[in-house]
């Protein structure tokens, strides 16, 4: 068995093994012609079961072989032009390889002495990424597993930074349309149900600053603790924008965190037309970015990022045995003194594999097609008589709901749309995303594909109608 270890005396089989698999890979990235192949968790779970691991089939070919059956015949691709569901985007090459490096040497970068050059690279890239923001001189970050756990982190420091003993007091403002993991940090974080207070949003599903305003007064009245303000740039459903000076203005006034979560939107930290929509973000005590989103990388690769580094000081923890004390008097760079994780992958070496090979203006202009790509697609669903559409586009998603000529019925309307969601998922011609608007059911174009042309959505778009007409036509017959 310890002809599977890789080293010196393996090499020439680890480029054997390596090469096989990337073939199978790229045969099957050459010849997909739909993102989905349709198959139900009926159909593929008995394929699995059947499997004994306890029985290895200790050939590499023969496991592909089975991989395929298991795995890569069903698998959903992302790259897909009319993948158009959540927000997941097709990888750029250079990061796939950066990927296959760092998996390879397996750096952890918790510590120097298991990472050397790993430590470096990362924090060039954080330091990057807030002189994008303009964070200032005094910032600094650590790349994480995703915006789950950048937004946890970010509001333990705020909890930290807040000045009360008693955490029932303290409260979060975050728009009603912001992530889930907002109140999913609170409820980590030991805080009160009642602690994330939900601001309404406008029209275009912005974050309303009149009512934050009278939220965060109310809370002063209450004699409450503003413990943060959790601004959004690129809400997951309408890819949204808060407005950002307003809110830091009110973060200035009444001295609350300013957390921006820039998962999505931080695409225009490179976007060469569209950086403006994220100004105020430079005003930001934390940021949220996932570089998986709209950078064009593989999961996982995001970061959270602080104005002040002095901050990071709440995640740490000094174990002998890892990163005593005496290593800070002695300058030797641990990163895990800035992370709630310790073991952690080297996943700053795709956005570095990136960067050097495509620069940040080649991964802006991929951004900004997509961008584009949403504005036409808004005016084809403005169009459309068949559709409703929600909110022109911030970013790149587009939320719209069929809406049949004959039947008013808003339940009956919510039915048909969620069965032309199943159906075309079924289909594996498509994948669309779903949501709910004011109660009722929508459908989601989630659109970070360049590849992905006006055409795809306008064949998509009657697929839908022709899904929900079938479900409809079936449902009258039912009825008669």
């Amino acid at each position: 068995m310890r002809s599977h270890l890789l080293n010196d005396t393996t090499a020439e089989s680890y480029r054997r093994s390596v090469t096989e698999g990337i073939e199978r890979v790229a045969a099957k990235l050459a010849t997909t012609t739909r993102p989905f192949t349709g198959i139900t968790v009926d159909a593929l779970t008995p394929r699995i079961d059947e499997i004994d691991l306890d029985k290895p089939l200790l050939d590499t070919a023969a496991v592909l072989d089975e991989l395929e059956d298991v795995y890569l015949r069903d698998a959903i691709y992302f790259h897909h032009p009319r993948y158009l569901a959540h927000l997941n985007c097709p990888v750029v090459i250079p990061a796939v390889l950066g990927e296959a490096i760092l998996s390879a040497v397996n750096s952890s970068l918790d510590t120097w002495d298991q990472s050397a050059g790993g430590t470096l690279i990362e924090r060039k890239l954080i330091d990057w990424t807030t002189a994008r923001i303009g964070l200032g001189e005094n910032a600094d970050g650590v790349f994480t597993s995703g915006g789950t756990q950048s937004n946890l982190q970010a509001l333990l420091l705020a909890r930290e930074e807040a000045k009360t003993d008693t955490t029932a007091e303290l409260r979060i403002f975050a728009s009603e349309v912001s992530h889930f993991s907002v109140e999913k940090s609170a409820k980590l974080l030991g805080l009160g149900q009642d602690s994330v207070v939900c601001v309404p949003v406008d029209h275009d599903k912005r974050m309303q600053t009149v009512a934050l305003a009278r939220e965060l007064e109310r809370c002063r009245r209450d004699g409450l603790v503003p413990m943060a303000v959790v601004a959004t740039a690129g809400t997951t459903d309408f890819g949204s924008i808060d407005p950002l000076p307003e809110i830091a203005e009110l973060c200035e006034q009444y001295g609350a965190w300013m957390h921006v979560d820039a998962a999505y939107g931080c695409g225009l930290l490179a976007s060469v037309k569209y950086r403006d929509r994220i100004d105020g973000i430079e005003r930001a005590d934390s940021v949220t970015v996932d570089y998986h989103k709209s950078f064009f990388q593989p999961v996982s690769s995001s970061a959270v990022l602080v104005r002040d580094s002095s901050t990071l000081r709440h995640a740490t923890y000094h174990a002998e045995y890892l990163n005593p004390r005496r290593m800070v008097q002695e300058r030797i760079p641990n990163q895990v003194d800035k992370s709630l994780q310790t073991t952690r992958r080297f996943d700053a070496l795709k956005l570095w594999m990136t960067l050097r090979v495509m620069g940040a203006d080649g991964i802006g202009q991929l951004f900004d097609e997509v961008c584009d790509l949403a504005v036409e697609g808004w005016k084809l669903l403005a169009a459309d008589p068949r559709f409703d559409v929600v909110v022109a586009p911030s970013l790149s998603t587009l939320v719209f709901r069929y809406i049949p000529a004959a039947v008013t019925d808003p339940a009956e309307i919510d039915r048909a749309n969620l069965y032309a969601r199943k159906a075309l998922f079924a289909s594996g011609d498509a994948v669309v995303a779903g949501t709910k608007v004011s109660g009722r059911h929508y459908l989601k174009f989630t659109l970070l594909n360049p590849e992905t042309t006006v055409e795809d959505m306008s064949v998509v778009l009657d697929l839908i109608a022709g899904h929900a007409e079938q479900y409809l036509g079936e449902s009258l017959e039912r009825a008669s």
